[in-house]
């Protein structure tokens, strides 16, 4: 056993280790037995969360700079041959390691449904399959966030909604995840600094109660930090007592002086109670224009209360709820061999059943319908295809970024059937083809016969 390093930086980290060790095996295994023919993986998502009715493609940008920049450093293979014991053939075959291969995928933004694969991996065999947990990972993760959000986006769509979950994600790289998912469903803003500074996010935040309580009272507070931030002055107004904070809020706001109260910010208690009495208040004393910030624990269920409820708040602080994606933290998805050296497989596990062949998910116009199918099919005559190709001998062939799948989103809500936009819609069915069908049933029939006899 290895003791570990008593300090761990992610800049120390190699993202072409971050793997589970079977993914090497295996690689090396096959490399060693010169099985390197063509094999396609499909990752899919077997069954949505329980009412949830949609899922937000996400996470696609890291996976393709993963597979541009993959390859094993001296220090790796060092370790893998000393700790883990490949022998020196493996590590050879390691070192000249790449990815040359073809990446077909839903764009980011997109949305999609169970079983429609979100990507396809086509290359050499050990290549498609070393790059497995790296790609579960990214996808799996930032797909459940941005779908999260975008249902909080649903429940709440006139008010501005802001990410604050960094301080509950787990790590600080998946803060940078969520900031980046929530932006591209809607979201304006982050309290993330970093996030904003690398993605061009609009950076947003208040104050703490902390702050409130190391003043001698709440209004001298209230007034330092107006001086201080004159520009963005948002105040807490619940650190003793909300009306009492409501008043003094609007005594900073009357008070002459160049600064500007934006907002105020309820973090506790009855929110829609609390705000209708702030609105007004801050009605009665002529600041129309202050708008109420909102936060405390929220999520779609929560938001569609309020926004039902008639609740007068203009923005919401969403946190640990999305960050975490916590009724859903982890999505049924997969990765599985669909077809090498130009034979289609499958796997008959029961529960775990997968569709044979490389395959292309095609959508009516107006989102009237899916339909997956081979990928050698034509596809409905009234359909676009939804999976692209993004990459191709290693290299991206697909220039987007952020604003692009943001606009994809955007146009994607505008026509998401209402049956879908409920918090809690029926089941959804995706089509298949008869071609995928009739593959299924072959394939299922011939491993039968050669397995079970």
């Amino acid at each position: 056993m290895v003791e570990a390093p008593a300090r761990l930086s992610s800049t120390e980290m190699s993202r072409t280790l971050v793997t589970d060790l079977y993914e090497l095996n295996m690689a090396a295994s096959y490399l060693r037995r010169g099985m390197t023919a063509r094999a396609t993986f499909s990752l899919f998502v077997r069954n949505l969360p329980k009412g949830w009715g949609f899922l937000v493609a996400c996470g696609l940008e890291r996976c393709l700079e993963f597979l541009e920049e993959l390859r094993f450093e001296d220090e790796d293979l060092e370790y893998l041959g000393r700790e883990l014991g490949f022998p020196d053939e493996d590590l050879e075959a390691f070192s000249r390691f790449r990815f040359t291969g073809r990446v077909r995928a839903i764009p980011e933004g997109r949305i999609f449904f169970a079983e429609e694969p979100i990507l396809e991996v086509a290359a050499p065999l050990p290549e498609a399959q070393l790059v497995e947990t790296y790609l579960l990972n990214q996808v799996t993760y930032q797909t459940a966030v941005a779908s999260k959000a975008a249902r909080c986006r649903l429940a709440a769509p006139e008010a501005s909604l802001v990410d604050f979950s960094l301080r509950r994600v787990h790590g600080s790289e998946a803060g940078l995840g969520v900031a980046r998912a929530t932006a591209m469903v809607g979201f304006t803003g982050t309290s993330n600094v970093e996030a904003a500074r690398l993605l061009g996010l609009r950076a947003t935040g208040t104050m703490a109660h902390s702050y409130v309580e190391a003043f001698p009272s709440e209004i001298e507070a209230f007034r330092a930090f107006a001086r201080d931030f004159r520009d963005r002055v948002v105040l807490l107004v619940d650190t003793y007592d909300t009306e009492g904070g409501v008043r003094n809020a609007i005594s900073v706001a009357r008070a002459e002086g160049e600064h500007r109260v934006v907002a105020i910010r309820l973090d506790s208690g009855d929110l829609a109670v609390l705000a209708t009495k702030a609105r007004a208040m801050l009605d009665e004393a002529g600041l129309t224009d202050v708008q109420i910030f909102a936060s405390g624990g929220l999520d779609e269920h929560a938001l569609a209360a309020l926004t039902a409820g008639g609740a007068p708040i203009d923005a919401y602080g969403v946190g640990t709820k999305v960050g975490v994606a916590a009724d859903s933290p982890a999505l049924d998805s997969v990765y599985k061999l669909v077809e090498y050296d130009g034979r289609a497989v499958s796997k008959l596990s029961t529960a775990k059943v997968t569709l044979p062949g490389p395959k292309q998910v095609w959508r009516r116009a107006g989102m009237a319908g899916d339909v997956i199918g081979l990928a050698s099919e034509d596809g409905p005559g009234d359909a676009e295809p939804l999976l692209v190709e993004v990459l191709r001998g290693g290299r991206r062939n697909m220039a987007d970024g952020l604003s692009e799948a943001r606009l994809r989103f955007d146009a994607e809500l505008a026509v998401l059937p209402g049956d879908l936009r409920s918090l809690a819609p029926e089941p959804h069915v995706v089509e298949r083809t008869p071609a995928l069908e009739q593959l299924a049933a072959e394939v299922s029939e011939e491993i039968r016969r050669r397995e079970l006899g």
